[in-house]
């Protein structure tokens, strides 16, 4: 493997001199600018030999180079071991920019190669001033692994379906009613939107292009009088046909999409998020045209669910539930026979969920790693990584479900035997973060970076910290990471509203011994009335208990335990209704008031 990416990257190499390029940089995105992609777009991954979702590759005459932020720092140093390609830790003050790299390896007058199709037109932008610095240049060019990837998969080919009304709360033509009426009130009435996400949720479509992510790999142009919908014309059933017939949307071929953007668009005025469109698409209107560049209002209604989506993941998270109190009574059971390993034990979670009505598939590849495994944040075992599990140490489950009503993210530390008292301290310490953000009561317009300091303040008082972010928007039947909501420590100007749903998930992880994360989904809620107007606050909808074997309880306040308790009740009230009477027992004593 090692050798086969040492000749793919000569390969790459041999094609800058036809491109007269000197470096080419390779992101992990697809045209839509996804987090996660179809087959098809993982080049970087192919090139690279690192699977994980987030990176991005350099590739110079004389070297190469990737950059990946936190998750990612132990699976990719081993990944990368032995391929000639350095890894650069983001995030780190050591740690050069892209373009700071490329301006310290290149000649003045060299030029740095891209494809404009996986690079949004804000990034190109800054790519081009940053290389001006260093007297670079950089050129766009055509997909050279069209060529280089003999083996390529082909593109999604799979037909999109109907997302039913039940599920979905508002129809088709409802949703595009308010984003219609939210264009007008801006005064630009036209939007194409490239993000797949956005497009599903409009038109209550869903499909299968994605791993684990239910969206269909399209554009979607708006009007106030029109919408097409480019798409492979395969992917369209009949009764899609007619299902968006009746929605007044029409359908164009995917890759009509620049021809008809460069002379075929009979509106002068229209918005795009430069963030979110390709440069390709991006540079496809005709000279002169009224470009508006703007943040979709699409991913804000879409953040806000609404009464049917909520009642839906209520729904969801107590099946969710059922399936995990199921899985870890027999996960207790299995352990102390010795025969379980981190493979078969994500393979019993997933057969646990999939006996749930509704179930579509994990919402995520599972990640169970055990002791030093729990380090690496996104770790996923595979044949070559899987070991053993045993009476001893942490087990980290982070997993979630995709169902028809609703989408999961959860993550559970189990302690599955003797722990040191360095691991009782930091999963003690993680806890109170998770519960002081659990807790949070604040005012209308609060962001969520105002927030975040609640989960990590714990650890810190320790000297300890995690680097990814502690709450992420989870989709409805959609992506588990969507926006625009975030709670982190970068600063996101989007405020918190009642109906968003966000994770809060805060960590710690010491390579080599041991990492810790305790995960529930949250929906902001109206509070109270308060000073200076609304004060909002978080539902926990996950459904689960929390394993208390590892907590130090002198370490925690009455009022933290009392929350634990609570927490607990509301699990067992929710989950026993559907529980066989072991199951119950198990369930009672797993949920037991630890004040």
């Amino acid at each position: 493997m090692k050798l086969q990416i040492q000749e793919r990257l000569e390969a790459l190499r041999a094609t800058f001199e036809p491109n007269r390029i000197s470096a080419f940089i390779i992101p992990s995105t697809d045209p839509h600018l996804s987090e996660y992609v179809a087959p098809y777009w993982k080049v970087r991954e192919e090139i690279s030999g690192f699977t994980g979702s987030a990176g991005t590759m350099v590739v110079t005459r004389n070297g190469a180079g990737l950059w990946t932020d936190s998750r990612y720092f132990l699976q990719a140093t081993q990944q990368l071991e032995g391929t000639g390609i350095t890894l650069y830790k983001e995030g780190l003050a050591e740690t050069p920019s892209i373009t700071t790299y490329l301006c310290n390896q290149l000649q003045p007058g060299d030029s740095v190669g891209i494809d404009g199709l996986v690079f949004s037109a804000t990034q190109v932008k800054q790519i081009k001033e940053e290389l001006a610095t260093g007297q670079l240049t950089l050129t766009v060019c055509d997909d050279l692994f069209t060529v280089l990837w003999k083996d390529r998969p082909a593109r999604p080919e799979a037909p999109a379906f109907i997302y039913d009304l039940r599920y979905a709360g508002k129809s088709c033509a409802e949703k595009l009613t308010e984003i219609r009426s939210a264009l007008a009130e801006t005064g630009v009435f036209n939007i194409l939107l490239s993000t797949l996400d956005e497009i599903a949720w409009t038109l209550n479509l869903r499909g299968s292009d994605v791993h684990c992510n239910p969206v269909v790999v399209s554009y979607l142009l708006i009007t106030q009088e029109q919408a097409i919908l480019f798409i492979d014309p395969g992917k369209v059933t009949p009764e899609v046909a007619a299902y968006l017939q009746d929605n007044h949307v029409d359908i164009s071929n995917y890759d009509d999409i620049v021809p008809y953007l460069n002379t075929r668009l009979n509106i002068n005025i229209l918005q795009v998020d430069p963030q979110k469109t390709n440069h390709a698409i991006y540079s496809a209107f005709p000279t002169g045209f009224n470009l508006i560049r703007a943040t979709s209002p699409v991913a804000l209604l879409k953040a806000v669910r609404n009464k049917q989506e909520i009642a839906g993941i209520h729904a969801a998270m107590t099946r969710d539930g059922v399936a995990l109190v199921k899985f870890l009574r027999w996960l207790e059971q299995a352990i102390p026979e010795g025969k379980e390993t981190e493979l078969t034990i994500s393979q019993k979670l997933h057969d646990f969920r999939a006996q749930q009505p509704l179930f579509m598939g994990d919402s995520f590849d599972t990640i169970v790693g055990y002791k030093e495994h729990a380090a690496i944040v996104h770790y996923t075992a595979t044949p070559e990584t899987d070991i053993p599990v045993h009476c001893e140490g942490f087990l980290l489950l982070d997993s979630g479900a995709q169902y028809l009503d609703g989408t999961t993210d959860i993550t559970r530390t189990i302690a599955l035997g003797p722990l040191t008292e360095e691991e009782k301290t930091d999963y003690t310490l993680v806890l109170k973060g998770h519960i002081a953000l659990a807790s949070a009561k604040f005012p209308a317009g609060t962001r969520g970076a105002q927030l975040d300091v609640l989960a990590r303040l714990p650890l810190w008082m320790h000297g300890e910290n995690f680097l990814h972010g502690t709450g992420h928007g989870v989709g409805h039947f959609l992506s588990v990471h969507e926006g625009p909501q975030s709670i982190r420590m970068n600063e996101n100007p989007v405020a918190l509203l009642p109906g968003m749903v966000t994770s809060n998930e805060p960590g710690v992880y010491k390579a080599g011994s041991h990492g810790v994360r305790t995960e529930n989904l949250t929906l902001v809620c109206k509070a109270v009335k308060g000073m200076y107007g609304e004060y909002y606050a978080f539902e926990t909808l996950t459904l689960c208990p929390i394993c208390t074997k590892g907590i130090l309880k002198q370490m925690l306040t009455d009022t933290e335990k009392q929350w634990i308790d609570n927490y607990h009740h509301t699990v067992f009230a929710q989950l026993s209704p559907y529980l066989n009477e072991e199951e119950k027992l198990w369930l009672q004593r797993a949920t037991a008031n630890i004040m």
